[in-house]
Parts: C-alpha cells; structure tokens; sequence
C-alpha cells in the first residue's frame, strides 16, 4: 500500500502550499466572479519559481475580464487556467504569445521545450489573434500579443507586451514605435505590459502619442501619480488606453513576482 502510495506521488505531485494541486480559500473581499470591465497586467516573473496555485489565487482575487501576462510559460499559464476553472469557477479563453521556446525557462523536452513569452486570459471569446516579435529583441527575444475580446460589452482590441531589458533604451525605442504604429490602427485599444521603464523615459514617447495611461494623473511630465509596479520602487508596468475611459485602478503587491499586480476598471459601454 505505502509503495503504491509513493507511487501515486510520483505520478501527480506533492500538495504542497503553493503547488497546483492545492487551493486556498479567497480573501473576503474578493471579486464575486469575473468582473466585466476590469482589465490586468502582471509580469510572472521567470524564473522566480512561483506555484501556479499562488498565481491562480492572485487572479482569482481580483476576478478580471481580460489579463494580460508576460514572462509566461504555456506550461504554467494552461494550469493557472485549469485552477481558475477548477477551484473558482472562473472560466477563461486563452491566446498564447510566444516568442522563444526554451526548455531552461519552460520546461518540456529537448525536443519539443515549453514556450515562453506573452498571453492573454480573457472571459469572452477571443479573435484575431496576432503574435508578433520586435524586429530586435534586445539581449532575449521579446514581442507583443494582441487580440480582439469584449471588454464592459463592448468590442476592443488588447495588447500585450514586454520590451527589452533595462539599460537597452535604443531597442526599447524601435519596439515602442512598432508598438505604437500597431495601437493606432484601432479606434479603441487596451495596452497591458510591462515596458522596462519609467513614464519619462524618451523611448516611450511613440505609445503616448497613441494612448494614455490607466491613471490620468500618471504622465511622462508628472510621476507623482505613478505608482511603482516593482520590488525596486520603479513603474514599469502599464495599462493604456486608447478611446476607452478608465474609473478606477490600483497597483496591488504579491509576493509572488518581482513585479505587482496593476488592474483598471474602464467604461466602454456608454
């Protein structure tokens, strides 16, 4: 029996505080379901050796329509997905974005090693999807996603993305103009990512000429409303929009990533 047991283990893992198989209950205050205009942006961070568990729990929380990750296996992303269905009953479409299929960062097998980039978890049907890398990648290969869902009822086009790494403002430049070029094709568009740098920072000059930050105090001339999304105090992270309005937002600290959680809830309906 004890041998069969062991075995068992092998087969579907430990239950462990933060693995996938366990599912700890929801804060009080959490999101009663998905809320419908409610958007997410949230660097995993990898490799931080995070449970999917912790993540799904972090997403559960805050329950929103549309989120959009970076820095995430497809691996981790199919089972955070699975938790949310299993565990909260949160059901959510998927499109996968990635731009480098690596088995050190992902997993998988030699020959077939796990893929490793951008997704989207939106609550509505998913269309148009569009994965595309930067022309130059910086020191990793980096791109962005975009699809078409409903967001507050209404049709909207969401992006999300990931430039280059700190220290590289010449390859963050080139990908925020293709970036850019890309948003202001569309009437309406939500732009979630984590863009390595700060509101000022000239590289991003391209994509706020196209859209606007979540927080109408947050501009690249005035930071004293731009609260920092990272464990080193900086604001990397953004929600944009472009013809869509924002009525609330917040950064929201995990322990789970290097970067925080940032959500917005928009008005497109009326």
């Amino acid at each position: 029996m004890g041998a069969l047991a062991a075995a068992g283990m092998l087969l579907i893992g430990p239950a462990v505080p933060g693995g996938d198989l366990v599912a700890r209950p929801l804060p009080a205050d959490a999101a009663r379901g998905v809320v419908p205009n409610r958007v997410m942006t949230w660097n995993l961070c990898n490799p931080c050796g995070a449970g999917n568990a912790d993540r799904a729990r972090e997403i559960a929380t805050y329950a929103p329509q549309v989120v959009g990750l970076q820095e995430a296996c497809v691996g981790d992303v199919e089972r955070i997905r699975d938790h949310l269905r299993r565990h909260y009953g949160l059901a959510y479409h998927v499109a996968y974005g990635p731009v480098l299929h690596h088995r050190g960062r992902c997993g998988g097998a030699p020959w077939n090693p796990g893929g490793y980039g951008q997704a989207v978890l939106s609550a509505a049907p998913i269309t148009d999807r569009v994965s595309a890398e930067y022309p130059d990648g910086g020191s990793e290969d980096r791109g962005y996603l975009a699809v078409t869902t409903t967001v507050d009822g209404r049709t909207v086009r969401v992006f999300t993305t990931h430039l280059a790494q700190r220290r590289q403002e010449a390859v963050r430049a080139e990908q925020a103009a293709v970036l850019a070029a890309e948003i202001a094709r569309h009437d309406r568009a939500v732009v979630l990512g984590d863009f390595n740098a700060v509101p000022g920072a000239p590289e991003l000059a391209p994509v706020w000429a196209v859209a606007s930050d979540a927080d109408a105090r947050c501009r690249p001339s005035s930071v004293v409303g731009c609260a920092p999304t990272t464990d080193w105090l900086s604001r990397f992270d953004y929600v944009f929009l472009r013809g869509v309005t924002a009525i609330g937002r917040r950064v929201l600290p995990t322990p789970h990533s290097d970067h925080d959680l940032l959500y917005a809830d928009l008005e497109l309906s009326r």
